[in-house]
């Protein structure tokens, strides 16, 4: 099993667009040339690539201009149209169809109106197609194998955006939705106005859910290159997204979490049993409770969740409500070290007859392999229909991922 150490890190401390993320990619080194090309091809518009400064940061700028007398007025479906026969690479269209998707949704959503029958206003444009096919074919053709793919905390801007509903607030309704649905870190400010797009939030929220996770600290890496993508706008702050490649140098994969803490004296077994459940399914990364001697010698729990940032808050009111706990402390933890892993499927025989066995299997950031698992309830089903010993089942089903890997 081969893992790769490379990794990709967006940081859009001023916000972020569709022209900003293909210029801070093309400042990596993607092919300037194929991405012009591919945009100009895919939309009805003109695109020029060019060397600017930003509060005296260089950084590129891609400008993309509708044809004069274009159909800017899509609906979803036929944008679906325009990017399928684009002739693009399959991994390019499945990453543009994706990054539409997220849009879609967030419109179809504040609108209230089906993805069928949706018209996208704001961003149903020649030069939306034009973004979403440049940042996939950008991105593609910096050739990185399997990158990491990290994204810091957002900065979103403050005040009013004018569009064709009237005047709305930062972030824009479809942006705040597709942050809703994302997992991406963001807050308000530097500055009054609108740093975030529809556009670049589902591209940074698209990328970071398929290929890596939000984080608010770099992580222990070799930086390689930075690209710098320039915005329209020439504010006092510098208006770009900064992007850097680089390489891991630990051996294990750096996990930003939070831990959240709360003792308990007067909750029953099977509350705190169905608690850890409910935890877990709604997203905490691990849930221990731990008996603990309360004040004036009563017998209690300590309950410990770790989950990501952002789920701690929704993760607390959680813990509070089936506990009646009156709060909850939020210990801090920088990070925790983790293995990447893998679930592959085995078969083995067993009393003349083929099984399934699902198995976990932990590596470090180089693809050196720390540990094989077998699912424990997998075995154990075999077990019961077959009569053998579980810990046998599962020796042999891990030794079938071995050799598989080998």
């Amino acid at each position: 099993m081969s893992s790769s150490s490379e990794i990709i890190i967006f940081d859009p401390f001023s916000g972020a667009s569709g022209d900003m993320v293909i210029g801070s990619l093309l400042g990596l080194g993607a092919n300037s040339q194929l991405v012009k090309d591919v945009m100009e091809s895919a939309a009805d518009v003109s695109v020029s690539i060019s060397r600017t400064t930003r509060a005296h940061i260089c950084a590129t700028r891609v400008e993309v201009d509708e044809v004069k007398n274009s159909h800017s007025k899509l609906t979803y479906n036929r944008m679906i149209e325009i990017i399928c026969s684009a002739g693009l690479p399959g991994v390019v269209e499945d990453d543009a169809l994706g990054i539409l998707e997220i849009i879609g949704r967030s419109e179809s959503e504040v609108h209230n109106t089906p993805l069928s029958k949706l018209h996208l206003h704001e961003i149903g444009q020649q030069d939306a197609i034009a973004d979403i096919v440049g940042a996939a074919t950008a991105f593609h053709s910096l050739e990185l194998t399997d990158p990491q793919l990290y994204c810091m905390q957002v900065c979103v801007g403050g005040g009013y955006v004018h569009s064709v509903h009237g005047k709305l607030p930062v972030p824009a309704p479809a942006t705040l939705n597709i942050l809703n649905s994302s997992g991406l870190i963001w807050r308000g400010g530097p500055v009054e106005h609108e740093l975030l797009t529809p556009t670049g939030a589902a591209i940074l929220a698209y990328l970071t859910q398929r290929y890596g996770t939000s984080c608010t600290f770099y992580p222990q890496m070799r930086s390689i290159r930075t690209g710098y993508g320039a915005g329209a706008k020439d504010p006092d702050v510098p208006n770009v997204l900064r992007t850097v490649v680089g390489e891991a140098t630990n051996q294990l994969k750096v996990d930003h979490i939070e831990m959240l803490e709360t003792n308990v004296d007067d909750v029953t077994g099977e509350v705190l049993g169905f608690l850890i459940h409910e935890l877990l399914d709604e997203g905490a990364l691990d849930v221990s409770v731990i008996p603990a001697t309360m004040k004036k010698g009563r017998s209690g729990h300590l309950i410990k969740v770790i989950c990501r940032a952002v789920d701690s808050n929704r993760l607390a009111y959680r813990i509070m409500a089936e506990t009646g706990s009156l709060g909850v402390r939020m210990v801090p933890v920088k990070h925790r070290l983790t293995a990447n892993r893998k679930m592959m499927n085995v078969d083995i025989r067993v009393a003349g007859v083929t099984h399934c066995v699902r198995v976990k299997v932990a590596s470090d950031n180089h693809g050196n392999i720390i540990n094989i698992s077998a699912e424990f309830d997998d075995c154990a089903k075999i077990a019961r229909k077959t009569g053998h010993q579980v810990k046998k089942i599962m020796h042999e089903a891990q030794e079938a991922a071995r050799e598989r890997m080998n």
